[in-house]
């Protein structure tokens, strides 16, 4: 295999964990859009409401705002300030980049981290989130999504050094 078709096969790859990130987003957004309204609607008519829906709606914000960050780390697209990076040479820009995604990368490591041990201690004391079910499992996207965030602008590091040491020009 040629390091062509092997970074072909990673291309395509990427392109299938990109395309269920943004399905699973668009699903999870929907349900919210879906349960919300009807949660109004029979609240206000029926006096009554689905008891269950409240936390879960809970949850599903949490879920879609933290796959929401993890879709846009997929190509440093969160929000930055970028006052300087007409001003400065490529090279520079580089470096900053490099900086900032490493700094990004560890306090999500971080984060990660810690969030994976709140996590193992949801579960070891068995804590229930709503109608008997585990809180774990709504809240194991905390350390999961800040993992893939770490590990996303880690590599993302990779592009900024090869400007750096003049390997290659970025490409934008």
């Amino acid at each position: 295999m040629t390091e062509s078709s092997g970074s072909g096969a990673v291309a395509r790859a990427l392109e299938v964990v990109h395309r269920v990130e943004d399905a699973v987003l668009a699903l999870l957004l929907g349900l919210m859009i879906l349960l919300a309204p009807l949660q109004i609607f029979l609240r206000n008519f029926f006096d009554a409401g689905i008891t269950w829906a409240d936390p879960m709606l809970r949850v599903l914000v949490l879920w879609v705002g933290l796959l929401g960050a993890v879709a846009a780390s997929r190509g440093d697209r969160h929000i930055t300030i970028d006052i300087l990076s007409k001003l400065i040479s490529e090279r520079a820009r580089a470096a900053v980049g490099f900086a900032t995604g490493l700094f990004t990368a560890a306090v999500s490591a971080i984060v990660a981290y810690h969030a994976g041990r709140f996590v193992a201690s949801e579960h070891a004391y068995q804590s229930v989130a709503f109608s008997g079910i585990q809180a774990w499992i709504f809240e194991i996207i905390i350390p999961f999504a800040f993992g893939v965030i770490a590990l996303r602008y880690l590599l993302g590091c990779t592009s900024h050094l090869g400007v750096l040491l003049g390997w290659r020009r970025r490409e934008e």
